[in-house]
């Protein structure tokens, strides 16, 4: 295989599971990230991190779902990669409703059931009785009356994805294969100039490799990728010890799906508005109170949860809210729009990112469905 240096701007969760991949495949890579290492500006440490290629067809186009098929069967062999343990399951998405939201569930059950007859390999979506949601989730028992479960769809923890990332990282450049820069914010355009120019060569690298300078910011590459825009998303974290979920639970609701995600030791991550906006400020009232009041609905142990965080952030995307791969000049590569689906789609953007700079070929890309534009 031929090694190549790379240059990675960018260490959200793309930026990072591509650096890993990279070093792993024996390349040297050099890291840029513009804040510090719990990158409180990005989207990745507040998602709810679900894996859910069925579920989330009801809102975007197959070739994401596939995207998330293959994905979802990728992350356990990523997460062996790590020196943390981090926590992964796929026990199913559970979706319920109240008896107002029927006619809504009925219409979400029909294109669930179209979607996965055009994409068999998915298995099928699985209509719930009242007492087949309570032996399913037994805290629900008696609560709905029907529901759907997707058996297979999944969920990780975002945040100790994160860490295990951070981890491997210092692991690698305790090998002399990675270096990771913090608060080192880096216009890639000027920094594949540099690269081009001779001067910027750091003393890791290969000597005869070829550089690759790779964008990875997201919502950060709006200035120069300007077909980039955020979409706002807002997120509570909750404690809820008296509440018991095994799984991601959806509740069917007037203004759009609310997500319950379970995670480890009583907390729960509750979301998601969508708001075609790039304001950052506190979340408001009004989705606080419809996101709290929804959960509460679904179990009500949620009243007495606490409160640990209310989390505003925006979702990098791009006109047609699907993800894409450019490579506008030799060696410089830029990757963005993962829009809401970054931790379902990921490992397999990044194994089609990693393809391409081995081989400069996308067959991966190309059985998926993923946008790759070059400019010869």
């Amino acid at each position: 295989m031929n090694k190549s240096n790379c240059l990675v701007i960018g260490a959200g969760l793309l930026g990072r599971t591509l650096t890993l991949a990279l070093a792993h495949q024996g390349h040297r890579v050099s890291l840029f990230e513009a804040t510090q290492s719990d990158i409180p500006n990005a989207a990745a440490p507040v998602a709810a991190a679900m894996l859910a290629p069925l579920a989330e067809s009801a809102i975007t186009e197959l070739n994401v779902v596939r995207m998330g098929q293959y994905s979802l069967e990728r992350w356990p062999s990523l997460l062996q990669l790590l020196p943390q343990t981090v926590f992964f399951q796929r026990q199913g998405t559970l979706i319920v409703w109240h008896p107002a939201d029927a006619g809504e569930a009925q219409r979400l059950s029909s294109l669930l059931q179209r979607n996965q007859a055009l994409l068999p390999s998915l298995p099928a979506p699985q209509s719930l009785t009242g007492s087949d949601i309570g032996v399913l989730e037994p805290s629900l028992a008696n609560r709905f009356e029907r529901g759907l479960y997707l058996p297979q769809e999944g969920q990780l923890d975002n945040r100790e994805l994160l860490s295990a990332q951070e981890a491997g990282l210092y692991n690698f450049q305790s090998q002399g294969h990675v270096q990771v820069h913090w608060q080192s914010p880096q216009n890639p355009e000027a920094l594949y100039a540099q690269v081009c120019s001779g001067d910027m060569k750091p003393a890791h690298f290969w000597p005869d490799a070829p550089t690759w300078v790779i964008d990875c910011r997201g919502i950060g590459a709006k200035k120069e990728w300007t077909r980039v825009r955020g979409v706002r998303g807002e997120v509570v974290r909750v404690h809820a010890p008296e509440v018991s979920l095994s799984r991601p639970t959806r509740l069917i609701h007037p203004r759009y799906p609310i997500y319950i995600a379970p995670k480890e030791n009583g907390v729960f991550v509750i979301g998601a508005t969508e708001i075609e906006s790039e304001d950052l400020s506190p979340s408001s009232v009004r989705s606080t109170l419809e996101l709290l009041s929804a959960a509460y609905s679904v179990h009500p142990g949620f009243a007495e949860a606490r409160v640990l965080e209310m989390n505003t952030q925006l979702r990098p995307t791009l006109p047609d809210n699907l993800p894409a791969i450019e490579v506008t000049q030799p060696h410089f590569m830029r990757i963005n729009g993962l829009y809401r689906h970054g931790f379902m789609i990921t490992p397999l953007v990044v194994d089609c990112a990693l393809e391409w700079i081995q081989t400069q070929h996308t067959s991966l890309a190309q059985q998926v469905g993923l946008h790759i534009s070059v400019n010869s």
